[in-house]
């Protein structure tokens, strides 16, 4: 387990007041940025290399007012994503990265597309530990019932960053999921069936239990349909947050990732239960997410800390991303002990591997 440091422990108290100020105007540069970035400002400064470009030069490109390029330029200047040198501006390190870092990018649609209108709703949230940020895109009590209906482009951002964390994790993980060649495998939040067609493709003679809401499982019968693989699958519409919802037995692996997260303590020790008696006499629990306890590096830390205002404000309103200890408790409590963990995975996910307490 890592312990993270975001700052020095001898800040001074310059410093201190300076990056107070950055939080207190964080909103205003965040939009400035992104509209430097999506008006292709950004682009145009970077297009001129090293030599950089003028304000005049930049409203003959493209078309910009004069006015326009000194407000969001400026608030650029003050982010260290463009320079001034001479009276011309040049991109600067941080720039280039909202250029062409693929998470950078796929972070701010998030923030943007799904976040930014709902978070002004964020303290009534915190106070009510419901997601009433939600109604800003439709009345559904968490956004998971929602997903299927929301507007575009919170829901293209949605995927795509859910997508972008997970996706790249699957190759790598498949090994360990069929390490005991598991004939019975249950993915819990099948979501749009990303895991599932890898899991299928990887193994000829699986058989996958998907298990989801039925917005959800109906994308996902589509796209097995569409790949060949719906004869091998079976599909349980299931809201696990329902208590008694009860899960098919006798699975030789059970596969849970980023789901998890999407729910309070109290909902995942239920979950955690009602897998264990899904369980074959050897099954297994395998569990990826992203542990901001678990990164090695700051930054990783720093992105899922503050990804997990998004859970409370409008996913659920009482969860978020976990330390790996929470998970680990509350799986012992419901007699699954873990028997390995695996870090590293993909961008920032860890794997935890569960079996039966007698088993361990």
């Amino acid at each position: 387990m890592l312990n993270k440091k975001f700052s020095p422990a001898r800040q001074s108290a310059f410093d201190a007041r300076f990056d107070a100020q950055k939080i207190a105007f964080g909103p205003v540069v965040f939009q400035c940025v992104r509209y430097a970035w999506k008006r292709g400002i950004l682009q145009a400064v970077a297009d001129a290399g090293d030599a950089g470009r003028s304000t005049a030069e930049l409203k003959a490109v493209g078309g910009w007012s004069e006015y326009v390029l000194k407000v969001v330029l400026e608030t650029c200047l003050s982010a260290g994503v463009v320079y001034l040198e001479e009276g011309r501006w040049v991109l600067d390190k941080a720039g280039f990265v909202v250029l062409t870092d693929p998470i950078t990018q796929v972070n701010i649609d998030f923030n943007h597309d799904v976040c930014y209108q709902a978070l002004f709703d964020l303290e009534r949230t915190l106070d009510a530990e419901r997601p009433l940020g939600l109604k800003v895109f439709g009345d559904w009590s968490t956004v998971y019932e929602g997903l299927a209906q929301l507007p575009e482009p919170a829901r293209t951002s949605w995927f795509a960053f859910d997508h972008h964390y997970s996706d790249v994790s699957f190759p790598a993980i498949l090994p360990d999921v069929f390490a005991t060649r598991p004939r019975k495998l249950m993915d819990i939040g099948a979501n749009t069936g990303k895991f599932a067609l890898a899991a299928l493709g990887f193994d000829a003679h699986v058989e996958l239990h998907a298990v989801d809401l039925p917005g959800q499982l109906a994308v996902l019968d589509g796209n097995l349909a569409a790949a060949g693989l719906r004869e091998r699958a079976v599909l349980h519409p299931t809201d696990m947050l329902d208590d008694a919802a009860a899960l098919p037995g006798g699975m030789d692996l059970i596969w849970m990732s980023q789901f998890l997260s999407c729910f309070s303590e109290d909902a995942i020790a239920s979950i955690f239960r009602r897998v264990a008696t899904a369980l074959a006499p050897r099954g297994q629990v395998l569990v990826m997410d992203t542990f901001w306890d678990r990164q090695r590096y700051d930054i990783a830390s720093y992105c899922l800390i503050n990804t997990s205002p998004y859970f409370n404000n409008l996913a659920s309103g009482n969860s978020k991303v976990y330390e790996s200890g929470d998970y680990i408790r509350l799986a012992r409590a419901a007699g699954l002990e873990l028997q390995t963990a695996r870090d590293g995975i993909g961008y920032c996910h860890s794997l935890l591997r569960f079996v039966r307490a007698e088993n361990g």
